[in-house]
């Protein structure tokens, strides 16, 4: 495969700090890479600055064969003045101003306008790309293609911005954090969209299944170093920890040599010899690798929480909506100890609203809420972040408390709790206004654990939090003895913290399933498959009753039998060929023209195992007639 962009020794400093110091690497045709690092080490700015929108301090980005780039920005930049519709065809591509002259000839009087606008689609072959443009907006539940962006909610927004740099379909699509905002119906469309399609990518993502099953490959940016790791995120995760086992044994082999070089640098011999010289030059090297630290600390921080008593939370016979909108309908439900609970469903379901109804910042309008005497919530929310940008990160948090106390007895200060979540001493006496948007959520969050919640209200506490953030709060979670209710559409989170899952599915129904995503996502597979059983039991039923009465439709031909049959083997050989694939691609040990060749395979499987299940299907209903 060919290269499509390259980076060479590329350098950024933002003031006194440096982000990346010649790093380089290059991304080949049809490659999907996913870039790793943490809250503030640069990654927005590596995207911005290959994508031409910010400078750099040095070094060079190119991109071969003349590619065309779509880039999809944290922060959407949209027209507030336009319409959802307009807004989506906002482009110089002709093929997207073909299609939107077209939609608007449709809604016009003049019937001239509408056969002109259709001879210019059929003229490009237009009729199959505005299919796939509404099929996009649609998944992403962009419907009101008149309302105004102005009106459009954050996340509505990011949706916009999504279905427009897909549209556009690019050779080369940069994505920054694209599941913020999306439910989990939209997040595993997503999914299978980049997966089916032939696209180079590169993509900055905290979503570990989702970068796990769409990504071959994975930048590591770490320390201002670039880091890469083929294969996906299992793969990395394994290299990763045996590089900084390594580094951690080299660090503190460097700090034994550096007490005898430091003895010798105490005597400092007179004569300066070549030989003096270098053993000099080493010693400097040698202090250099022995003060490397690392923020990922071998510890666990067990916070030590109000006193909970028998009653924690009891909702009886609740209900609310918004006008039209049912969000409860005599909803009933006691909270029990150390309950961890998830909260999925589509967006505007109203999964926020449960979440203040809860806290009793909203009171339901029928029933009660009814809180425990020793209850302390601790409210994560979305928009939940105000500080005074000219406070030192410092100060924010001893504003709070001075010391925090543990489960076990034990006291740490407010400096050292900081470090836990990864604000290394030297960033502490930093201003806020210095941080940037991931840096500021994980600020807020320390702001909210800290006060020791012994029910914690954490409302997409996912968005804009890198993976090593993640992690750290993941392992707090698990150790935590209060009770939880999260908001979230990271089912690998869900998956390795909660009990059980509150799926709102629209109109005030509620489903409590006890376990975590993946296992609902397995039952409700299950229940898929038997429906369909049901259904074609029903069918072969109704035909067997009515088979007497009415003259007998003709089943499969002779033609259609074989290719019935030939089917059920076909896919079955395409399933165990995607299962080898799956292994081989997950394995790190292929070359790099292995990797895209079996990538694009996998993608053709996908594509073919769809179409042959559908046409199996076709004929198995007519089978049974």
């Amino acid at each position: 495969m060919s290269t499509l962009l390259q980076v060479e020794n590329l350098t950024r400093h933002y003031g006194e700090k440096v982000l990346f110091e010649n790093i380089s690497f290059t991304i080949n045709q049809y490659q999907k890479v996913a870039l790793i690092a943490g809250n503030g080490a640069g990654k927005t700015s590596l995207l911005s600055i290959i994508n031409g929108l910010e400078p750099s301090d040095g070094g060079s980005v190119t991109l071969f064969n003349q590619a065309s780039m779509a880039y999809l920005k944290q922060e959407p930049e949209l027209n507030n003045r336009l319409t959802v519709f307009d807004e989506v065809y906002a482009t110089s591509n002709d093929i997207l101003k073909t299609i939107h002259d077209y939609e608007e000839a449709l809604e016009s009087p003049q019937k001239n306008l509408l056969s002109k606008a259709m001879e210019r689609m059929d003229a490009i072959n237009g009729w199959d790309y505005e299919n796939r443009i509404k099929q996009i907006l649609t998944r992403l539940s962009l419907n009101n293609l008149h309302q105004g962006v102005s009106s459009l909610s954050g996340g509505q927004k990011k949706r916009l911005a999504l279905a427009k740099t897909l549209i556009t379909e690019p050779d080369f699509l940069i994505l920054d954090e694209p599941t913020n905002h999306l439910d989990i119906d939209m997040i595993e469309w997503l999914e299978e969209y980049l997966t089916r399609n032939q696209v180079t990518l590169l993509m900055v993502t905290h979503d570990r299944y989702f970068l796990n099953r769409v990504c071959d490959e994975i930048l590591e940016m770490e320390n201002g170093r670039i880091f890469r790791h083929k294969g996906n995120y299992e793969y990395f995760l394994e290299k990763s920890q045996e590089r900084k086992d390594n580094e951690t044994q080299e660090t503190e082999k460097a700090r034994n040599i550096l007490r005898t070089e430091a003895e010798w640098m105490r005597r400092m011999p007179k004569a300066r010899t070549t030989k003096s010289k270098a053993r000099i030059d080493s010693f400097y090297e040698l202090k250099e690798k022995a003060a490397n630290k690392s923020w990922e600390k071998n510890m666990t921080l067990s916070m030590e929480g109000e006193r909970v008593g028998k009653k924690i939370l009891e909702m009886h016979d609740v209900s609310f909506g918004w006008g039209d909108l049912k969000i409860l309908d005599h909803f009933v439900y006691i909270f029990k100890r150390r309950e961890k609970i998830g909260i999925i469903g589509r967006n505007g379901s109203g999964k926020s609203t449960f979440l203040d109804i809860v806290t009793s910042g909203i009171r339901p309008q029928k029933g009660t809420v009814e809180t425990g005497g020793t209850i302390k919530f601790g409210h994560y929310r979305q928009d939940g972040i105000v500080f005074d940008e000219q406070t030192r990160v410092i100060d924010v948090v001893k504003s709070i408390a001075d010391v925090i106390q543990l489960s076990n007895g034990d006291k740490v200060s407010a400096a050292h709790f900081l470090n836990y979540f990864m604000f290394p001493y030297p960033m502490h006496q930093q201003f806020v206004y210095k941080l940037s948007g991931g840096e500021k959520r994980r600020l807020y969050l320390v702001t909210v654990l800290m006060q020791n919640p012994n029910f914690l209200i954490l409302d997409e506490p996912t968005n804009d939090l890198d993976i090593l953030t993640l992690n750290i709060l993941e392992d707090y979670l698990a150790s935590f003895q209060g009770c939880v209710l999260v908001v979230t559409h990271d089912r690998f989170f869900l998956d390795k913290i909660v009990d059980h899952l509150f799926v709102f599915e629209g109109n005030a129904v509620i489903r409590d399933f006890p376990g975590n995503y993946s296992q609902y996502r397995e039952n409700m597979d299950l229940r898929k498959r038997q429906a369909a059983l049901a259904r074609s039991g029903a069918i072969k039923e109704a035909a067997s009753s009515s088979a007497v009465n009415k003259p007998k439709k003709p089943g499969l031909s002779y033609k259609e039998k074989v290719e019935f049959e030939s089917l059920e083997n076909e896919i079955r050989e395409m399933e165990e060929e995607k299962n080898h694939l799956e292994t081989a691609l997950a394995s790190g040990s292929l070359s790099q023209q292995e990797l895209m060749e079996k990538s694009q395979r996998y993608s053709e499987l996908l594509s073919g195992i769809d179409s042959k299940t559908e046409r199996w299907m076709e004929l198995s209903e007519k089978n049974v007639i």
